[in-house]
């Protein structure tokens, strides 16, 4: 983590400082030592700090999901029999669904004192550690004040990607989506003339819209899957190790969906987080 890293520069900072000071016994090395020091005041400049989060925020909105899981869950029990099956169905996939929103997801880790996994309750982005190189330090030896500077430019640099608010708008599009068009499919409507609704347009350009902003080239990514596809690339062995991770994790994820959530394979169909992984692993399976 970005914590653990900071952790290590500056014990190595400390290491040496320690071994700097050692070295002002020797005669004529107290220039060096002063030169040094402002070396090695840039490396601690440019070491990031942790993510500043809202933990207050993120304990009240887990606690809300839970109690809306709870009641959700209450009212599923008392739809026994078989004339019940179906919206008894429905609590249970209400139910799965806010157990998988990503923002809950980041509050249960948050709570468990861990890192975010999707951006949510964070105040303030990380700022990541850059370790100095040696012509860096060099040149904070010459001009100590300009080396000063450009460590204040580093800290004001803002991280890229999407604000809390965006990464909630984008997760809340997903989910319209998907309830809008069960609702066409209803109503009869084939899975094209879904795609063509005027509100699912909107909805499917703002996402896209989001989506470039949070992973820059996102929105082609299909396009390139499917250029790279024609062209045979075979797979690296960091993609290879890959394509064999995410099998595993949809297998995972489909086995969780079944047997936690009670999910039918049609509703798995209609799941953004595994159509997503699958979009992934045909990619994969094109050029493998």
């Amino acid at each position: 983590s970005i914590s653990a890293q900071a952790t290590g520069h500056l014990r190595l900072l400390d290491l040496s400082r320690y071994f700097l000071r050692s070295m002002t016994e020797v005669r004529g090395t107290g220039g060096m030592l002063t030169q040094a020091e402002e070396g090695m005041k840039l490396f601690a400049a440019q070491n990031g700090a942790a993510a500043e989060i809202d933990k207050a925020a993120a304990e009240a909105y887990k606690a809300d999901i839970e109690a809306r899981i709870s009641t959700l869950e209450a009212a599923a029990a008392t739809l026994t029999g078989k004339d019940n099956k179906k919206e008894r169905a429905a609590k249970g996939k209400e139910v799965a669904e806010l157990k998988a929103e990503q923002r809950y997801v980041d509050a249960c880790k948050i709570v468990k004192g861990l890192d975010p996994k999707f951006g949510h309750f964070i105040t303030k982005a990380a700022e990541v550690p850059v370790a100095p190189t040696p012509e860096v330090i060099e040149e904070a030896q010459a001009k100590p004040d300009k080396a000063k500077k450009d460590s204040k430019k580093d800290i004001k640099k803002e991280s890229a990607g999407l604000s809390p608010a965006e990464t909630k708008e984008l997760e809340d599009l997903k989910q319209a989506i998907v309830e809008r068009k069960s609702i066409l499919k209803e109503q009869g409507l084939s899975g094209g003339q879904q795609n063509k609704d005027d509100e699912v347009v909107k909805m499917v350009a703002r996402m896209n819209e989001l989506k470039e902003k949070q992973d820059p080239g996102s929105t082609k990514k299909e396009k390139d899957a499917k250029k790279d596809s024609k062209k045979k690339t075979p797979l690296s062995a960091e993609e290879q190790k890959e394509f064999a991770q995410l099998q595993n994790e949809i297998e995972v994820y489909k086995a969780k969906l079944r047997s936690e959530f009670g999910y039918s394979n049609k509703d798995m169909k209609a799941d953004p987080d595994l159509k997503d992984m699958e979009a992934r692993l045909a990619a994969f399976e094109k050029r493998s």
